[in-house]
């Protein structure tokens, strides 16, 4: 059962969830009439405290912990929780909608790239606009007719180019990737269809019949985020709901998934930005 509390950092007001945990790490021993090794199971005293993306702070300590020993682990670090908390907010005030001018930031696995629209009187020889990476900025360049459209239909024009360049380059990485762990999932017997489709709040989903539905801006995700979301994919057919089991499931394929998980969602609003 989770805990709330709330504690001040100045003026600054902080809620906090508690998370009691049962944790044992074995500590080895020896016998003292033998020179035999055995393994005496203690409980850690620690309290870990994490601050996540969407600004929640959760504070995970031993059953037995008190209040007050809690409180005083989360307050020896409430700067930094306050700080976190400050970095947090202000990477998500700066998600404003996209121009798609040069300038803008994007994302391609996980790294930012500055986006470069070229339209100068270099571009008169090319025939086709192109979409590439180069030097850590990402390049479109306009053929000479496309350079002459007006700033909003030159608009929507470099957003289609770079919607259809993510989608392109996520076919050959989602296929990539699945291939890569489709061993995990051992209860796949035929490798299953591959489908790209824009969605607005999922990252993707998985039909009755055990196909997989993948959205293309997850290509802007780190690999390890690709990977959480094929393997919760391939976990729904085993198991199409939520159960205790899907989560026992995804835990054995992929056991640091709650921590992936919450770096996919700190960054959603930002990968899911048009």
């Amino acid at each position: 059962m989770t805990e709330n509390g709330v504690f001040y950092y100045g003026q600054y007001k902080i809620d906090y969830e508690v998370v009691r945990k049962e944790v044992t790490y074995k500590e080895k021993i020896k016998k003292p009439e033998s020179d035999k090794l055995i393994a005496k199971k203690t409980k850690p005293r620690k309290v870990v405290i994490k601050v996540h993306p969407d600004q929640r702070v959760v504070a995970t300590a031993p059953v037995d912990a008190t209040d007050e020993l809690i409180y005083d682990a989360l307050m020896k670090r409430a700067r930094w929780i306050w700080q976190s908390l400050q970095d947090f907010a202000k990477q998500q005030d700066h998600v404003l909608p996209k121009r798609y001018v040069s300038g803008e930031t994007q994302f391609y696995l996980g790294r930012r790239y500055v986006l470069k629209v070229i339209t100068d009187a270099k571009t008169n020889d090319v025939i086709n606009s192109t979409v590439k990476l180069s030097r850590g900025k990402l390049h479109v360049e306009l053929s000479q007719n496309d350079s002459e459209l007006d700033a909003e239909k030159r608009a929507i024009l470099v957003k289609s180019l770079i919607d259809k360049w993510y989608k392109d380059k996520f076919t050959s990485v989602s296929r990539e990737r699945l291939e890569a762990l489709i061993h995990k999932a051992s209860w796949v017997k035929n490798n299953p269809s591959l489908k790209l489709i824009v969605m607005k709040k999922q990252w993707g989903s998985c039909s009755n019949k055990g196909n997989l539905i993948l959205n293309p801006h997850l290509v802007k995700a780190p690999k390890e985020c690709i990977d959480y979301v094929i393997l919760h994919e391939l976990c729904h057919i085993a198991e199409h709901n939520h159960s205790e089991h899907f989560w026992r499931l995804l835990t054995q394929v992929m056991p640091h998934w709650k921590e992936v998980k919450a770096k996919l969602d700190g960054m959603a609003e930002l990968y899911l930005n048009e």
